[in-house]
């Protein structure tokens, strides 16, 4: 079912939560996750919301309970208590493949994916295929290399990762090489580092590994630009020095037959401040897990995304914010168009603020565009609660299509239908572009989403 939320009351429910509207069970829920019930309120600026559906959840010191109310989870408005976060939103990490199963689709972290479509990457096929090609453009002072062997194997886990789930567990042990990009401490890096990584058409499953450290107080712009043809599973790790200051921007523009199953993970340092941006474009399937955990206080957080769904394509975002450290922000914005019958794509958004985490600040939204009849935009935002003590917390997400009343009045101003639609998903987009601050990856996007009108005519 298709999801809509913004700044009205919300009922979302997740599968093996227990609400006033259905009971907890360990088969089958009555009510899936993300579904969305009618409530009173207006849709968001600029969409309308053809079930009739809006919801949110905002809470902040005078909305949450007590200290020693124990951990609950706002899901669409409704407090349901959770003891030690939602294991199904956020398993344990490992890297002993033993402990991540072959999924079977109905684990809550798995059942938006169509795992027949992952040629394997998700069991035991194997990833045999050469490793992608790397290029890259570093000015002076950051290191990048590509890593082998004992070297590769000894640079995981910097940022304090386990694998959370099998795809990640293989590259964790079957990744031939480890790319590494290093900023020294203090560094205040003039342009931004370009890592290109391409794949080779008819090449066989592959594994990889990617491990950026930027030091302390340095400042550095880093964009990751995947490309070609591939099967992949891989993982990057990013690891912010204290008080250091660091934008990643990686761009998924694939071709159409690309397979990429990914996690980003972030560790961020003390006053440390980073912007990381997701563009997701191409491939037939991608998946992207984001998540970050604070090692210390006054760190803040931006996560941008920008997704363009096709006919048949499935581009899935789960992100996981893991508030562990007092004082620290997080503030989340995805934004995503569809066009074409199949077209699917997925947003889950986890917020666990926990007990230790007094003076949090935490925001998240999601929207999408539907522009044709036959796609189909998931959307789920959790918020998940151990402590009262926040400065404030709050998600919204919505779902729609075109604005009737925004196509009039462009309309009656003479401009002609496709333009106008052009106009209306420019804007739409605009606001995560507005924030990437990195000109040559606006620039980029900007190209890709002018490339994705034309495809649907407009």
């Amino acid at each position: 079912m298709t999801t809509s939320t913004d700044d009205t009351n919300t009922l979302a429910v997740p599968a093996h939560v227990t609400t006033p509207h259905t009971e907890a069970t360990d088969v089958v829920d009555p009510i899936d996750e993300g579904d969305a019930f009618p409530v009173d309120g207006p849709a968001p600026d600029g969409l309308t919301t053809p079930e009739g559906l809006t919801t949110v959840a905002s809470v902040g010191p005078s909305a949450d309970p007590a200290p020693d109310a124990g951990a609950h989870t706002h899901v669409g408005g409704v407090t349901v208590p959770v003891t030690g976060g939602a294991p199904f939103l956020h398993p344990v990490g490992s890297a002993d493949l033993a402990d991540h199963p072959v999924p079977s689709g109905r684990e809550e972290m798995w059942r938006f994916t169509p795992l027949r479509r992952l040629r394997g990457l998700h069991d035991d096929a194997p990833l045999t295929g050469d490793p992608l090609t790397a290029t890259w453009s570093a000015p002076e002072g950051v290191h990048v290399a590509e890593l082998s062997g004992d070297e590769a194997r000894a640079a995981r886990g910097r940022s304090g990762y386990l694998p959370t789930d099998r795809p990640a567990a293989r590259a964790w042990h079957e990744a031939a090489r480890t790319l590494l990009v290093q900023v020294p401490a203090d560094a205040q890096v003039s342009g931004p580092v370009e890592v290109t990584l391409t794949g080779q058409a008819g090449g066989e499953a592959t594994a990889g590994w990617t491990v950026i450290e930027v030091g302390n107080h340095a400042k550095a712009d880093i964009v990751l630009i995947q490309q070609g043809s591939t099967t992949l599973t891989d993982v990057v790790e990013i690891v912010v020095g204290d008080g250091a200051q660091v934008t990643v921007a990686a761009l998924g523009e694939w071709a159409a037959d690309a397979v990429h199953l990914t996690h980003h993970h972030v560790r961020l340092g003390r006053d440390a401040t980073i912007k990381h941006v997701a563009l997701s474009f191409g491939s037939d399937l991608s998946r992207a897990l984001t998540s970050v955990d604070y090692a210390g206080p006054g760190g803040d957080l931006e996560f941008l995304g920008l997704y363009f769904a096709d006919t048949g394509q499935h581009l899935e975002h789960r992100l996981f914010v893991d508030h562990t450290a007092p004082h620290c922000k997080s503030n989340v914005l995805y934004k995503g168009a569809l066009q074409g019958k199949g077209a699917h794509t997925v947003w889950i958004g986890d917020v666990l603020i926990r007990r230790t985490a007094e003076g949090t600040d935490t925001y998240e939204m999601n929207r999408n565009l539907l522009l044709t009849e036959g796609a189909r935009a998931d959307s789920v935002p959790n918020l998940e609660i151990e402590t009262g003590e926040i400065v404030g917390a709050g998600h919204a997400s919505a779902t729609g299509r075109f604005d009737d009343e925004q196509l009039f009045y462009l309309l009656s101003r003479g401009i002609p239908s496709d333009v106008a639609r052009r106009l209306v998903v420019r804007g739409f987009f605009g606001e995560v572009l507005q924030k990437i601050g990195v000109p040559s990856v606006v620039e980029r996007a900007s190209e890709t989403i002018e490339r994705e009108l034309a495809v649907g005519g407009y």
